[in-house]
């Protein structure tokens, strides 16, 4: 799978989710960290990429299905507790993911 983090979230998140085998990378890796969310959101459909987000405004954005997104409702929080929230519902992720899930939302 091919992950795209938003500006939102850390950076530190796209090592955490190439260590669990996938593709991943941050707005900041590809020149987005400025872009518009409707950019964002034409890139990410462009790509066919899995959106990762705790921004609600891509709960719209995505309508009719336009790419997947996995959107975090975690609320502020530090990069250490994030990947540890993360991490406890990372299998079921993959699981609703792989099982053509478009719509992940993750509290």
């Amino acid at each position: 799978m091919n992950f795209l983090i938003d500006a939102q979230l850390s950076l530190a998140l796209v090592p955490c989710v190439r260590e669990r085998g996938h593709e991943a990378a941050h707005v900041v890796d590809i020149g987005m960290v400025s872009a518009s969310d409707s950019a964002i959101a034409t890139r990410v459909e462009a790509d066919g990429a899995i959106l990762v987000s705790n921004d609600e405004d891509f709960v719209t954005l995505r309508l009719p299905d336009r790419f997947a997104l996995r959107w975090l409702r975690c609320g502020n929080t530090t990069n250490r507790a994030l990947a540890a929230w993360l991490e406890s519902r990372w299998e079921q992720i993959e699981r609703l993911l792989a099982a053509g899930e478009r719509f992940v939302e993750v509290r």
